[in-house]
């Protein structure tokens, strides 16, 4: 009778590739580019632009390829400018890439986005051209940001506008897998953040930083996100690294400390974080909305709205203040004497007038409100809802424990990542040559060659799958796992092809020989995890990524690839 082609092992090993080949729902036919992220508030988004469309050309030029991309839009790419902003108050002079860096009404500044401007003052003139009309400053500005035209041409729709800046948009190559890429190889943002503060910046400090500025960029929605200690010397720093980001979104979240304060006069009521606030209403119609909005001159305003719950401590102090202010009676109502001001690292945000129902009482609900602009109904909607959500963030997180700044700024390219997936598989292919010359001149037998071959392929596919099944990014850390955990498949297998061939001329059986090479394999393999555990556990960043990763791989490897080589060797060997 011929003997069973297949056992208990070497099927196991075959529903494992098919599972695997499931998870990553291989599709070479995938081609092009296509939007990973649309910015929000931004002209495309605006525009319809949104996740998930293929763009087939940017006017009129087929669009194949990222560097085909890359290098039409280079075309749009901003320059720094520097402003002379002379007011009825001071004389301001800073830089700026793509607005002028405040909102105004009638010419008088009525929102702020760098720090040295202020709300309330006269514009007077703007790099020495006086300022006597809007049709004046709109002047300037088109001078200062001349637009250009761009279509764009997606699988879903034709979109032409003009802008003054690159799209602001992620794009990255179609995928033909399921498999997620990390930074190196689908490209992102790359940050490295240096704390201020006049104290020696300890450990716990740092560990403090990273929590508070992961749960932020999470609740803004941000994801594949690494954050880790990077120590350079003596001094202590934070690495942040986030696939497919728009490196301007990740500066304008991180770089601010994001300090809440709401004040009655110089009296601070509540701040930022769930010690005051427990509850902030976000992602929720019934209580965060965006509404009132009307048209004044060339601007439109729209107004926020969201409900926060105040701690009993907050209510308390909010009671102690509001006792002694005095009530101004209007049609309206009427309101006390003095408002409450909200402040966002140290600038002035909005002020709400407080209701005389309020003087004195411990309530626990408070509504949060505020405006954003736009130069139509649809932008300034957008700006509103951004604001809201960069709010929301902050009063959930809470603010920094020290104001920050960002030492470094990378936007990494997926092109980079195209090359390196070409060299890598270029390399792989060459080790491959490698071990196959090495274990034909050791055993100059083809039947033990080929199934390593095929076992070490499986494992390498099966890791892959799992990589899918668990949404874990292949970066340089992982392919660094798989290649230690593949590098000590080889070695296991060669362990199995010694003793098999030392077993023959020692005339042991077939379950002997397999015994003593497994008890060598298993003695490996504890090793092996012994050592990686302390790092899963007490590691961080890179260190614990590679653990995990290699903890996987030599696992897939002991448990299903090495049983399925011996059980193909023992069909080869056993007669």
């Amino acid at each position: 009778m011929a003997k069973k082609i297949f056992n208990l092992r070497i099927w196991i090993l075959v529903m494992a590739l098919i599972i695997s080949l499931i998870a990553i729902n291989p599709n070479p036919g995938a081609s092009g580019v296509v939007i990973s992220d649309v910015e929000l508030g931004s002209l495309e988004s605006y525009q319809g632009l949104s996740k998930g469309e293929k763009i087939e050309s940017i006017n009129d030029i087929p669009i194949n390829t990222l560097a085909e991309y890359q290098n039409i839009i280079s075309e749009y790419q901003t320059q720094i400018k520097e402003v002379k902003l002379e007011t009825n108050v001071s004389i301001y002079r800073y830089n700026i890439t793509e607005d002028i860096g405040f909102i105004h009404d009638d010419l008088t500044i009525l929102s702020v986005q760098k720090p040295e401007l202020n709300r309330g003052e006269k514009i007077l003139s703007i790099n020495n051209k006086k300022i006597k009309s809007s049709n004046d400053f709109d002047e300037v500005i088109e001078n200062l940001f001349p637009g250009k035209n761009i279509d764009i041409k997606t699988s879903k729709s034709l979109y032409s506008y003009s802008t003054n800046t690159q799209p602001k948009i992620s794009v990255s190559k179609a995928q033909s897998t399921n498999i997620k890429k990390g930074l190196e190889l689908e490209g992102g943002t790359r940050a490295l953040i240096k704390p201020i503060s006049d104290k020696q910046i300890s450990d716990l400090d740092i560990q403090n930083l990273i929590d508070v500025m992961e749960n932020r960029l999470n609740v803004f929605g941000l994801s594949d996100i690494k954050i880790r200690s990077a120590d350079v010397g003596d001094e202590k720093l934070v690495l942040i690294e986030i696939s497919g980001a728009n490196s301007e979104e990740v500066k304008k979240i991180i770089s601010k400390q994001g300090k809440f304060e709401a004040k009655i006069g110089e009296e601070v009521v509540f701040v930022g974080g769930n010690k005051d606030i427990p509850f902030v209403c976000k992602d929720d119609g019934t209580c965060a909305t965006v509404s009132y909005c009307n048209q004044f001159n060339e601007q439109h305003q729209c107004a926020f709205q969201f409900a926060i719950t105040l701690s009993q401590e907050a209510a308390k102090r909010h009671a102690e203040v509001t006792k002694n202010l005095n009530i101004i009676t209007d049609d309206s109502g009427g309101h006390l004497d003095q408002e409450l001001d909200l402040y966002l690292d140290d600038i002035l945000v909005t002020s709400l007038q407080i209701s005389p129902d309020l003087k004195g009482v411990e309530t626990n609900q408070i509504s949060i409100s505020g405006p954003g602009y736009g130069s139509t109904q649809n932008l300034a909607i957008d700006d509103t809802s951004k604001r809201m959500n960069e709010l929301q963030t902050v009063l959930i997180t809470g603010s920094l424990p020290f104001k920050i700044e960002i030492a470094k700024l990378d936007n990494i390219s997926p092109i980079l990542g195209d090359n390196f997936i070409k060299n890598a598989f270029l390399v792989g292919f060459v080790a491959l040559l490698a071990v196959i010359v090495v274990v034909y001149i050791k055993y100059r037998r083809i039947k033990i060659l080929i199934p390593m071959l095929i076992t070490s392929l499986s494992e390498l596919l099966i890791i892959l799958g799992v990589a899918s099944l668990i949404e874990w990014n292949l970066d340089l850390v992982a392919i660094a796992g798989i290649i230690a955990a593949i590098g000590t498949g080889v070695d296991h297998q060669i362990i199995i092809a010694d003793e098999i061939i030392s077993g023959e001329s020692q005339n042991l059986n077939w379950p002997e020989r397999i015994k003593r090479a497994f008890f060598i394999i298993m003695g490996a393999y504890a090793t092996t995890i012994a050592t990686m555990i302390p790092l899963w556990w007490a590691g961080a960043g890179l260190v614990r990524g590679f653990a995990v990763i290699t903890i996987i791989g030599t696992s897939i490897g002991v448990f299903i690839t090495r049983p399925a080589f011996a059980s193909i060797a023992e069909k080869l060997f056993n007669k």
